[in-house]
């Protein structure tokens, strides 16, 4: 029951500060207004408050007060890595939907990125592609470069969300390979096809490249099968 109570305060929070339109970034009410506009104790206010913080949708700011925050996707990082590690045989079989989910959204885009892809972005994702060989962070850094002339916010926090995701989880897989060459290689294709402004072909190269990685996880999964730890 108190869990509820909590809840549903943490519910009237977030309405106020739609009521009130407050921006990201804009301060609160103080803690003492707050049990006065919602009729809760002290501690009903500090746990809802922490709660939000956790979520991002509040930021603490020790000694200037509580703000409205900009409740960014990374903070369900924990939780996503989680559920997919809890998952029957390691998680490898929700590590397979998860990079599925991430390729329907990152084939749908690119082609149209390479309608108006410039030279300097072009130059940009060669340099990332090359250090790839040597810094996986690279890799990250790829995919949220090609999508930023899509001004689309969500689809960056979302593409950064699974990369971070997957790569957590990724020591379920076995142990590591060394697929520097791979990797690069993949990756050049989709630049090369972005430079000829070649829409499907991009989103070819796009599908080979995620085809790489499920054949890991396929991998992973006959392991998983050998060793009696199949998925359900």
């Amino acid at each position: 029951m108190r869990a509820r109570t909590r809840a549903t305060l943490q519910d009237r929070i977030i309405a106020l500060i739609h009521e009130r339109r407050l921006a990201p970034g804009t301060l609160m009410p103080t803690e003492p207004q707050l049990m006065d506009l919602l009729g809760a104790s002290r501690n009903s206010v500090r746990e809802a408050i922490r709660a939000l913080q956790a979520l991002g949708i509040v930021e603490i700011r020790h000694g200037f007060g509580t703000f409205v925050g900009h409740a960014p996707l990374d903070v369900l990082t924990p939780s996503l890595t989680f559920r997919v590690r809890t998952r029957p045989g390691h998680g490898v079989r929700a590590l397979h939907d998860l990079v599925a989910v991430r390729e329907i959204l990152e084939t749908s885009l690119i082609g149209s990125v390479a309608l108006d892809v410039s030279e300097a972005r072009l130059a940009a994702l060669d340099a990332l592609v090359t250090a790839m060989a040597r810094d996986k962070e690279a890799d990250r850094a790829f995919h949220s470069l090609l999508y930023e002339s899509c001004n689309n916010e969500l689809v960056l926090q979302l593409i950064g969300l699974f990369w971070d995701v997957y790569h957590e989880v990724e020591p379920a897989l076995g142990p590591p390979e060394d697929r520097a060459s791979d990797i690069v290689a993949n990756h050049r294709r989709i630049v090369e096809a972005l430079r000829n402004r070649d829409g499907s072909g991009a989103q070819e190269a796009m599908r080979l490249h995620f085809r790489d990685v499920k054949a890991r996880i396929a991998r992973a999964e006959r392991w998983l099968a050998e060793a009696g730890q199949q998925p359900a």
